[in-house]
């Protein structure tokens, strides 16, 4: 877990960066403007190239939304230049306030395998904060990060497995769906005694039921967050109940083994 807690992808919290200073140092790519690249660095920057149409697809399928505007996103080939912008700089990938979205160089070297999940990850976050803001205190941490993971298809949750998340329920760890969080204080991984990818993964596994026991529902409380509703009141709009109570039957599922409600749980395609 150690090793893993290195290769962080997702900004682990709200990446209070030094984005707010000017963006310097940076040229658009000659065949995608959207991905400003540290120059020296375009053929990681083409390699963002060829990932990105799809990326944007799967979070405007998973949001049922387009991107309000085209995403910026900035490829830096060396630590320095990620570190100038990120405040921490081991993550792999981050969205900061401003919403935009810096790569590392992490990405093109001993993870370069993880760059379509983290870039979908990432660029989630990234559509939903150019509706709301950036982590917005009214929609709690484990509904933001498992959303943005089960979009990108377990991107940013790699590092902990199904089968793991289900002996952690068993055991006793559950995410706390109780905690309300608020403008200086969210409720992250900690708060429910779990290491950050136990909790990405659970909370995947949360936002996957809800989607896959009603898709139309889940479609509902989707475009109610995307207009800034507050998640409690969106939750009972749609569901009728609390999310803790509606999604007991996610956690009776996997305490009891019924095959009906512990099955996996994939992104179901969908159209903005």
């Amino acid at each position: 877990m150690a090793v893993s807690m290195l290769l962080a992808g997702c900004a682990l919290g709200v990446s209070h960066s030094r984005a707010l200073l000017p963006v310097e140092g940076f040229v658009p790519l000659a065949s995608d403007p959207r991905i400003q690249v540290e120059p020296g660095f375009e053929a990681y920057g083409e390699r963002v190239a060829q990932v990105l149409p799809q990326a944007m697809a799967q979070v405007e399928a998973a949001h049922y939304l387009p991107f309000v505007s085209p995403p910026q996103v900035y490829v830096c080939g060396t630590d320095a230049c990620f570190k100038r912008y990120v405040m921490t700089p081991k993550l792999s990938a981050a969205v900061v306030p401003d919403n935009r979205l810096f790569l590392s160089p992490n990405l093109n070297g001993r993870e370069s395998n993880r760059l379509p999940l983290l870039l979908t990850h990432e660029l989630a976050h990234l559509h939903l904060g150019q509706r709301i803001g950036h982590y917005q205190s009214s929609l709690p941490v484990w509904f933001h990060e498992g959303w943005a993971s089960l979009t990108a298809n377990g991107g940013g949750a790699e590092y902990v497995t199904d089968a793991q998340t289900r002996a952690a329920i068993r055991a006793g760890r559950l995410v706390n769906l109780t905690l309300r969080d608020a403008p200086d204080k969210r409720h992250r991984a900690a708060s429910s005694n779990l290491s950050v990818f136990e909790f990405y993964r659970q909370s995947m596994l949360l936002v996957g039921w809800l989607k896959a026991q009603d898709e139309a529902r889940f479609r509902q409380l989707a475009l109610a967050l995307q207009n800034n509703t507050d998640f409690e009141i969106a939750f009972w709009d749609v569901y009728g109940q609390a999310p803790a109570t509606k999604l007991a039957g996610f956690y009776d599922g996997v305490l009891g083994d019924n095959p009906l409600d512990n099955q996996p749980i994939q992104a179901a395609p969908a159209q903005p």
